[in-house]
C-alpha cells in the first residue's frame, strides 16, 4: 500500500512528468493559459459590444421620434390657429383646415408614406381593403369605385391600406 496521493491539478501533474518532457508540457500549459485568456476578453468584447449597440439602438430611435415629432409640430400650431379664429367667418376656418390637412399629408409623404386613393383602378388586395361591395354598372367588376379612407405608404412601408367600395360582378 501507497500513501502517495494522486495528482489532482494540471500543475501536480507537470510535476511528475519526467524532467525531459516537462518544458514541452509546460509550453502547452502556457499557450492553453493564453487561449483562456484570450477567449475570455473575446467574451468581454461581445458583451460590451451588445451594451453599445443597445445604447446606440436606443439613442438612435429617440432621435427618430423627434424628428417625427418636429415634422408634426407645423400642423399642429396651424390647427391651433384654426380653433383660435372658428368664432370668425366659417369659410375661412374651413380653408384653414384644409390646408392643416394638405400639410399633414405632406408631412406623411415626407416620412415615407404617401397617401394614395385613386378610383377607376383594379382592386389590389396588398393596397385596398373592401369594405363595401356595390353594383355600378358604369365600372368594370373588382374596380374600385369610391375611396372611403385612403390608405398610407407603398410596398414593404404600407402604413395601412385603402379602405374602397369596389364593383361587384353583375348577374
Amino acid at each position: 500500500m501507497s500513501t502517495e496521493q494522486e495528482p489532482t491539478t494540471p500543475q501536480d501533474e507537470l510535476s511528475q512528468v519526467p524532467s525531459t518532457q516537462q518544458p514541452e508540457a509546460e509550453d502547452h500549459a502556457a499557450a492553453l493559459d493564453e487561449l483562456q485568456d484570450r477567449w475570455r476578453r473575446a467574451l468581454a468584447d461581445l458583451d460590451n459590444l451588445r451594451k453599445r449597440h443597445a445604447k446606440e439602438l436606443e439613442r438612435e430611435r429617440a432621435a427618430e421620434r423627434a424628428r417625427t415629432a418636429a415634422a408634426w409640430l407645423p400642423i399642429l400650431d396651424n390647427l391651433d390657429l384654426a380653433l383660435a379664429h372658428a368664432g370668425s367667418d366659417p369659410s375661412a376656418v374651413l380653408e384653414g383646415v384644409k390646408a392643416v390637412r394638405d400639410q399633414a399629408v405632406d408631412v406623411m409623404r415626407r416620412l415615407g408614406y404617401p397617401r394614395y386613393e385613386e378610383t377607376g383602378v383594379p382592386f389590389d388586395p396588398t393596397r385596398h381593403e373592401v369594405v363595401v361591395a356595390a353594383d355600378d354598372p358604369d365600372a368594370e367588376p373588382n374596380t374600385v369605385v369610391q375611396v372611403v379612407r385612403p390608405g398610407y405608404g407603398e410596398g414593404e412601408n404600407q402604413l395601412r391600406p385603402a379602405a374602397v367600395m369596389v364593383s361587384k360582378r353583375q348577374e
